[in-house]
């Protein structure tokens, strides 16, 4: 069951945090100060902490606090895990209502990324996902979305001070075109030049077939980058791993794929390979045969193991690349990141009934 949380002033754009201080009686003058205040600076201060000209400050002593009609989204870090490499970091996130989720920071050369949820649980079912194997409790807010990108901002500032956060993969907890509305007013925040600043290009949305939330992202003005887990090049296989194909066939799906091409930008198909289920050259020439026409990337993702699938990781992913690069299209094979730590595709999950903070093995 979904539950409406409070709002948080994370949860208003900018022109929304406007209309609040106007109904306060406050100066639009004092707009730019608040964002500049949540968004901008380096490491964002608290604001009861002060610094705002006395009308702006009286409001936000008044209203931005614990238990006030607005608040900050600031969740709780329950663990944090680091890989082996000192290059992931996760981090389990427990919300105002005690439900946790789970982020992940990842630095690699020139650049720094971050994995964000935008649901606790998913209701899509992915039989390989750990994420799928919890089922869905909730969609998050749009501060709740925000809220991860300057937690991860904050944790690359500690160990690299002056580097940026330029990377933002929707691809953690959940599936962000189930939660469409909340992900867009998000994405407006994250990507204003004002705000967090990341640009559009640099985001990627990633969706197991949702299609009518890329019907709808195609009408999007700004280049987000889609990322489609197919998995599957028939029916059958894909509903094999996938349920909700039952829901959205993949003939569907595809067509939806190519209206989306007709935006002019590129999709990235992503591919979990999974040995003997659909890691084969054959199966890789009616993966090129799907995709004719389509403007395509392909990333290869070797299985993760999670406790609820017995499947195993495929060996076969550079024969699987070569059929599909001698076809033309673009194929990349996944470097695996943060696995010691469970942190790697489809392997995020969280238990609540254990108790906060607490995991199960992945």
């Amino acid at each position: 069951m979904s539950i409406v949380a409070p709002r948080s002033i994370h949860d208003l754009g900018l022109a929304e945090i406007g209309r609040e201080l106007a109904g306060a009686g406050i100066s639009v003058f004092h707009v730019k100060a608040l964002w500049r205040a949540l968004y901008r600076e380096p490491v964002v201060p608290r604001l009861a902490e002060g610094g705002f000209l006395p009308p702006l400050q009286r409001w936000v002593d008044q209203v931005v606090g614990e238990g006030k009609p607005l608040f900050r989204d600031e969740p709780e870090v329950v663990e944090e895990l680091r890989s082996s490499d000192g290059l992931t970091r996760k981090f389990l996130l427990r919300l105002r209502d005690g439900q946790t989720i789970e982020t992940v920071l990842m630095r690699y050369d020139g650049r720094n990324t971050a994995c964000i949820s935008t649901q606790v649980g998913c209701a899509m079912g992915c039989v390989f996902c750990a994420t799928g194997q919890m089922g869905f409790r909730r969609h998050l807010r749009p501060g709740e979305i925000i809220s991860q990108v300057l937690l991860a901002r904050r944790a690359l500032l500690e160990v690299q001070p002056g580097q940026k956060l330029r990377n933002l993969v929707l691809m953690g907890m959940g599936e962000p075109l189930h939660n469409f509305e909340a992900v867009m007013a998000a994405l407006e925040t994250i990507t204003d030049p004002a705000g967090i600043g990341i640009g559009p290009s640099k985001i990627s949305i990633s969706t197991v077939g949702v299609v009518p939330g890329i019907l709808r992202l195609a009408e999007e003005p700004r280049p987000y980058r889609l990322a489609v887990s197919l998995h599957g090049s028939t029916q059958q296989e894909r509903h094999a791993l996938v349920p909700v194909a039952g829901k959205w066939p993949l003939a569907e799906l595809m067509d939806a794929c190519r209206h989306y091409c007709t935006t002019g930008r590129r999709i990235f198909f992503e591919w979990t390979l999974v040995a003997g289920k659909n890691d084969s050259v054959e199966v890789a020439g009616r993966l090129v045969g799907l995709l004719h026409g389509i403007d395509a990337h392909v990333n290869l993702i070797p299985l993760n193991p999670t406790a609820g699938f017995d499947g195993t990781a495929s060996r076969a992913g550079h024969a699987f690349q070569q059929v599909l690069r001698a076809a033309g299209f673009p194929c990349t094979l996944r470097q695996r990141r943060g696995i010691d730590v469970a942190a790697g595709c489809g392997q995020l999950q969280t238990v609540v009934e254990k108790g906060p903070g607490q995991q199960r093995g992945h």
